[in-house]
């Protein structure tokens, strides 16, 4: 009997003696860095002070009606006084114009608050900001902060930035009664099928470039304008530790949530949503931004998705600060230009990137790559897997190195063709590049176009490798312009013509490759008279069309 004990104190004894991992056993995103591909510090929801203010306490009025942005000012001011904690919005309605943030504040939408924002024009003055990766100025979005540090939105509530006073409408996007009831309800029409809210927001369309002036402007003319310069709902930049959870973005002016210049930036649990009508109606645009975790959240927009951007051409280049260390995970988007984007705005460069577990159903264009000559930048060491597709409106994964701004439905409805530049440009700092990018385990069933890579001439995408992939679609695989291509047991079906189309590629390895084709269709076809070092192991030599100029000793069979 002593001998047991001793036995089972010698048990405790080392058992209490073991090390627990405690920063794994207690960090809740833990899991999210198991076999994570590069380094990345592991980071946590801020925490607040005990402190608790409600908004009802500043003479806010749930009515929908009553403007409530002064009690959000005071609230906000009282809670910062008392060192930071939770400003409280309970159920109901509150009507407000613009709310800024103060550090170590978290609002909380208690289960049936939505904040509502006001339609009123002159509440939102305009301010210096960076829209579109350039240098510009803005009307102040509807939430704000900068400079900050530990500041969260959270809770079970709503957020609403009445984005349909703001932003134009395009004819060809809407249903005809919509479309009709728009144009009653007043503004202007330019050339008969774009709607602008005002005469204001028209000439500010007419005299920019990409959503943004271009040229030096006098205060009265940026005035003239103001109404065209639609806010970012949501604009935090240069904070640290921010975390949204569990709350609905909706009807943005313009995109829907814009972290800048960020460092540690949480969102979970969120939804994000905006008409898929809506101009620039973007879901999450992550831009220079610093060690982050997107997370459980549903994505139904009028643009692009989950976007990671770093600034634009010469703005993005002096500014260079990319986005790095990126963890995306469980993740569902619906309507969108793009489930998963980079670009087009990369010029600081994109790095780090982890994106796993993810359903696109029914967007433009499952991952979505672009950019063009002018940006420069290099985004690299991305690492894409599990990923789930169902009926994507165009390519299931796209490298787009000649972006022109149209979404890829749009240049589908247009009739636009496939650019192509036989002729290198020098390379500079102005030559985006794109390269070591890994995606695996993707499977997506009814897209028009399984894959489309369109890199430069002069700067091909690189380093390009796909491992168990299965695609059906209306038309296979087309790779222009890539080098050091690997594709690994790679299923593509196409309804007409070749399951791979390969121009100007250079070193192309398969394993594994498979197709289905009718009987009048080639599994494959090689054109571009740079186009070398093509293995394809697994295909019949006479199921593959060699064009002309092709070297065919640079093409190997089994």
């Amino acid at each position: 009997m002593k001998r047991l004990l001793q036995l089972v104190l010698l048990l405790f004894v080392a058992i209490s003696c073991t090390p627990i991992p405690v920063e794994k056993s207690s960090h809740k995103y833990a899991y999210l860095y198991d076999d994570l591909p590069f380094e990345m510090p592991h980071i946590h929801p801020p925490t607040f002070p005990d402190n608790q203010v409600n908004i009802a306490d500043f003479g806010a009025n749930p009515n929908g009606i009553a403007l409530n942005t002064e009690a959000f000012e005071k609230a906000m001011e009282a809670l910062s006084q008392k060192g930071g904690g939770m400003l409280i919005v309970p159920k109901g309605v509150w009507f407000t114009g613009p709310i800024v943030f103060r550090s170590n504040i978290n609002m909380h939408l208690e289960k049936g608050a939505l904040i509502l924002f006001s339609p009123d024009f002159a509440l939102y003055p305009l301010v210096e900001t960076i829209f579109e990766g350039l240098d510009t100025r803005r009307c102040q979005s509807p939430i704000s902060g900068r400079n900050l540090e530990n500041i969260a939105i959270t809770g079970e509530g709503s957020i609403d930035g009445y984005g349909e006073a703001w932003r134009p409408l395009k004819k060809d996007k809407v249903t005809e009664q919509k479309w009709k009831e728009t144009v009653a309800s007043g503004g202007v029409l330019h050339n008969g099928d774009y709607w602008f809210p005002t005469e204001s927001s028209l000439k500010g369309y007419l005299m920019s470039d990409m959503n943004v002036p271009r040229h030096d402007m006098t205060e009265e003319e940026w005035l003239e304008i103001k109404d065209f310069l639609r806010p970012v709902m949501v604009s935090f930049i240069e904070c640290k530790n921010v975390y949204l959870h569990g709350v609905l973005f909706e009807n943005s002016p313009a995109w829907n949530l814009h972290p800048l210049m960020c460092e540690n930036v949480i969102i979970d649990d969120i939804y994000v949503k905006n008409p898929s009508y809506s101009q620039n109606g973007d879901g999450l645009d992550l831009e220079s931004c610093v060690n982050s975790i997107v997370v459980n959240s549903i994505f139904d927009v009028g643009d692009d998705a989950i976007c990671i951007k770093s600034g634009k051409d010469e703005d993005g280049r002096r500014r260079a600060r990319p986005t790095e260390n990126l963890i995306v995970d469980n993740c569902k988007v619906f309507h969108g230009h793009g489930g998963f984007i980079v670009g087009s705005e990369m010029s600081g460069g994109v790095r780090n990137i982890s994106v796993t577990n993810c359903h696109f159903l029914g967007t433009d264009v499952g991952l979505r790559f672009k950019s063009t000559r002018g940006r420069g930048g290099i985004v690299e060491n991305i690492h894409i897997s599990n990923i789930y597709m169902y009926n994507i409106v165009t390519e299931s994964f796209l490298f787009d190195l000649y972006y022109g701004g149209k979404s890829a439905s749009e240049s589908l409805a247009d009739g636009d063709t496939t650019p192509s530049d036989e002729d290198a440009l020098p390379v500079t700092e102005e030559t985006p590049v794109f390269r070591n990018i890994y995606v695996k385990n993707l499977v997506s069933r009814n897209a028009r176009r399984a894959m489309l890579f369109n890199g430069l001439p002069e700067m091909n995408i690189e380093n390009i490798n796909l491992e168990n992939a299965f695609i059906t679609a209306h038309y296979g695989a087309e790779i222009s312009e890539s080098k050091d291509i690997v594709f690994k047991n790679v299923t593509v079906i196409p309804e007409e013509g070749a399951a791979y189309k390969l121009n100007n590629v250079t070193n192309f390895q398969s394993d594994g490759l498979a197709f289905e084709i009718s009987e009048s269709d080639k599994a494959a076809s090689i054109t571009g008279s740079r186009s070398s070092a093509i293995s394809l192991p697994d295909l019949p030599e006479k199921l593959v069309k060699i064009a002309p100029e092709v070297d065919k000793d640079e093409i190997i069979f089994r």
